[in-house]
């Protein structure tokens, strides 16, 4: 008789980045419930997500495969309308399902304005809709006066987004053990997307003037496309100093300090339940934010670390074969590589369609290095509300290419200059590496069906080095 398979957490965040959780070791975020699963599991300090806006990402979760083919190019929310994952897709959730899991989705969606998540496999769904609900009730006369750029919520820790998703999880955690069927639970916060409300006690976690400054703040944006100076101007941003940007870092910390909270107390209530041995708990974010970095906000036009670079841990049931508390610098896709693990895992593979364009990455948690693993990824834009603006990005472990279709290119040494402040793409001196990285864009494109590359006049950029403002 099949032992019986184990049971699936997922919980992610909305534009975390990779170097604001604690065990990052970066900046001063305090994550200590994050911290404490990174040490249980394995951390992926290398994860990149395969398109750094939430829709088009979180269906490329679902799909397993990479948005641009199925249409999913920007967000359904954005000004012009878009393609999104039909229910009728393949999706790994309903492999599940069918497969006798009991199935649970809370909080951010996402995938498809149209239909919910019981249309993907899912059995119940509480949405972002019902947490609204729920303060228009409660507080009804709470108002807020700062936008964007954040403020202290006046809500109580309980009533506060995070803590309320946290607390319905735990209900459905007592509803899944009560079930008797192994469970997937899906927890999807918004936090910390902006703008940033943390609550007492958190709000005042983080002192302003304590507040580094990013990597990538000196931005002069010599020799860069035109679109990231405008970007500043079109948030309003133009001309912030440290001292504008600190406080909304500093309630981006204090945000991200709240929602790890709310982790924390789901994990103990999986714990307190008796399921913590029995569950597999992935922890990851769609994409990343700038919050400032190069002097922007948000995540769009660009293909910066700060937002393609993600926060990934998986933890074993009891440990299983994975080797906790290790770092894999491996470069690893969250999204992608997430549906093909999840199979493997679950002893599940029969249910893989085979068009899944990501690796498992059961070899990285039992601790091994395949030899053929990828030593590079790419991650893609398509444009959003500000409008449409085409970007494909290729990083190795020291250099990242972003093809811009409509204006310069970029190439960044990302050993010397992590912050990406200086744009080499016009350098004599590196041309050979530009026409090695453009080929191996090109080639990666092709395989993977990105319809940008199929006609004579975007290859001849790509292949021929036909680009104004590089070589």
């Amino acid at each position: 008789m099949r032992e019986r398979r184990p049971n699936l957490l997922i919980i992610t965040a909305d534009q975390l980045r990779e170097d604001c959780v604690g065990f990052s070791g970066k900046y001063p975020v305090r994550t200590p419930h994050l911290d404490r699963l990174s040490e249980q599991g394995v951390s992926f300090s290398h994860a990149y997500s395969v398109l750094p806006v939430c829709s088009p990402a979180r269906q490329s979760l679902l799909r397993g495969r990479r948005p641009e083919t199925f249409g999913a190019l920007w967000n359904y929310s954005g000004a012009l309308p878009v393609a999104a994952l039909p229910p009728e897709s393949y999706t790994w959730t309903r492999a599940l399902a069918e497969s006798g899991y009991a199935m649970a989705y809370l909080g951010k969606w996402g995938v498809n304005p149209m239909h919910g998540p019981t249309a993907y496999g899912y059995e119940s769904y509480v949405s972002e809709a019902e947490y609204r609900d729920f303060v228009s009730q409660k507080h009804p006369d709470v108002r807020y006066e700062n936008g964007f750029f954040g403020e202290e919520s006046p809500l109580p820790q309980e009533d506060t987004e995070t803590h309320w998703f946290a607390a319905r999880a735990g209900e459905t955690l007592e509803r899944l053990r009560d079930d008797g069927r192994p469970w997937h639970l899906a927890l999807h916060f918004s936090e910390p997307h902006l703008p940033c409300r943390p609550s007492v006690p958190f709000a005042g976690m983080y002192d302003a003037a304590d507040i580094p400054e990013w990597a990538g703040f000196r931005e002069t944006f010599a020799g860069k496309p035109y679109i990231q100076r405008q970007q500043l101007q079109s948030w309003g941003v133009a001309g912030y100093g440290w001292q504008d940007w600190a406080p909304i870092v500093a309630r981006y910390y204090a945000i991200i300090s709240q929602l790890d909270d709310a982790i924390g107390r789901v994990m103990g209530t999986l714990e307190r339940l008796g399921m913590a041995d029995d569950t597999i708990v992935i922890f990851t974010a769609d994409h990343g934010d700038m919050c400032g970095s190069h002097g922007m906000m948000d995540k769009h036009y660009i293909m910066y670390d700060d937002v393609v670079r993600v926060p990934l841990i998986v933890r074993m049931p009891g440990g299983g074969e994975a080797v906790p508390g290790w770092g894999c610098d491996k470069f690893v896709y969250n999204f992608l590589d997430l549906p093909p693990t999840i199979l493997e895992l679950l002893d599940l593979q029969s249910r893989d369609p085979g068009d899944l364009q990501g690796r498992s990455l059961g070899p990285l948690l039992a601790g091994e290095e395949p030899a053929d693993w990828r030593d590079a990824v790419v991650s893609t834009y398509n444009g959003q509300q500000f409008g449409l603006y085409t970007l494909r990005m290729i990083r190795t472990a020291d250099w990242k290419y972003i093809w811009n279709l409509s204006d310069v290119d970029e190439l960044y040494d990302m050993a010397g200059d992590p912050g990406e402040l200086t744009n080499l793409s016009g350098k004599a001196d590196h041309a050979e590496l530009l026409a090695v990285l453009r080929r191996r864009l090109y080639e990666q494109l092709s395989l993977d069906g990105d319809a940008i590359v199929a006609n004579e006049w975007t290859r001849r950029q790509l292949l021929q080095g036909a680009k104004l403002g590089g070589t």
